[in-house]
């Protein structure tokens, strides 16, 4: 089975979240500046400023183009197989049997682009599928919670035989 990719909703939405963090930390930045860190004759401090600026822009531009290329998941019988990341790509490989818990979850932002996240809970940890269409994301929801069920079924019906 191939690695499925995430629509261009998604990207759209990963843009616009970077845009409101970007737009925070350009307000935390213009206060310290302003009204408090730095005095009137300390140029040092503006620069430095400037210059974190500068790369939250860049990384507004450039990282959710990278991490939307990048992103990737399949989900076979035996596991769920994701694949993120900018700089450094992660993998994060589940076994479905290993599965507790599901969820959807979706943001403010998530919820103007219409998409959300698949969030799965192991004995591990919980591994999220992010940005999906929110049709993809019950459809995948769906047949997860399917599948728990009947590796549920079967572990009972194992257990009541050997015992």
């Amino acid at each position: 089975m191939c690695y499925e990719y995430l629509s261009k909703r998604a990207l759209k939405c990963m843009y616009t979240a970077g845009a409101v963090t970007a737009a925070a930390i350009s307000a935390v930045l213009f206060v310290l500046n302003y009204f408090f860190f730095f005095p009137k004759d300390f140029s040092i401090g503006k620069y430095i400023s400037l210059i974190l600026l500068v790369l939250t822009f860049v990384d507004l531009l450039i990282s959710p183009y990278f991490r939307y290329r990048r992103y990737r998941y399949r989900i076979t019988e035996e596991c769920i197989d994701i694949r993120e990341g900018y700089l450094f790509i992660k993998r994060y490989i589940v076994p479905i049997e290993r599965l507790h818990k599901l969820k959807m979850a979706k943001g403010p932002i998530d919820q103007i682009f219409k998409v959300a996240n698949v969030v799965v809970t192991t004995a591990g940890g919980d591994v999220t599928i992010r940005f999906l269409e929110e049709e993809k994301a019950e459809q995948i929801a769906d047949s997860l919670r399917t599948r728990i069920n009947q590796i549920a079924i079967e572990q009972r019906e194992d257990y009541d035989r050997t015992n």
